[in-house]
């Protein structure tokens, strides 16, 4: 049945609700319909799988597994700049997530924290329960795509070795202090790297 529709291997079920915000040249949750790999919901249809929403009030991780395997991930296709038009409490059902910590990729937002679109979405969510060849399949459809597993992949392999969502937490805090540190240590060689005349 359509309910049960799936385009990944894994038969893990991907539904999006299109609020048609975005360039459709650019909408990766068009193609990856186009494509057979997501189906698009109407406003108001019942969805009890695991919801990628701002109004999460956890990270996805692994313990989120049973639920993506037996109801499935929808995502919110939508403008990250009008997200105020967004009637969120017509989408209330489900089980509602954040994404943790990751770097986008795609063209439009490439180096932002978590400015993903929804194929990235979709992809960070497969890996971190562990369905890594979904995660993959689904990047694999889009040029830039092999970029955001590259970039991502350290904090990814991080957060699927994780238990639940407060390891998930726990894991995106000591990145981001990483990656602070890491900023400072460069700036600081960089001001040191002024201070001496080129070389011939």
């Amino acid at each position: 049945s359509d309910a049960k529709f799936s385009g990944l291997d894994s038969g893990v079920v991907l539904r999006m609700w299109d609020f048609q915000q975005c360039d459709p040249k650019r909408c990766t949750g068009r193609k990856l319909c186009k494509l057979g790999l997501v189906r698009e919901m109407r406003l108001g249809s019942s969805f009890q799988g695991l919801v990628l929403s701002p109004h999460g009030e956890k990270p996805v991780s692994p313990s989120d597994r049973e639920i993506i395997e037996k109801f499935g991930i929808s995502a919110i296709d939508c403008s990250w700049a009008r997200l105020e038009e967004i009637p969120f409490y017509q989408m209330r059902k489900g089980f509602h997530r954040l994404l943790p910590f990751l770097v986008a990729a795609n063209p439009v937002n490439y180096g932002k924290p978590a400015k993903l679109t929804c194929a990235e979405a979709f992809s960070a969510t497969l890996y971190i329960v562990g369905m890594i060849d979904d995660a993959e399949k689904i990047m694999e459809q889009f040029g830039w795509g092999e970029e955001f597993l590259k970039i991502n992949f350290d904090v990814l392999e991080k957060y699927s070795k994780c238990a639940d969502a407060t390891e998930v937490l726990t894991a995106q805090n000591e990145y981001m202090e990483q990656c602070k540190q890491e900023a400072e240590n460069r700036k600081k060689f960089s001001c040191d790297e002024d201070l001496y005349p080129p070389s011939c």
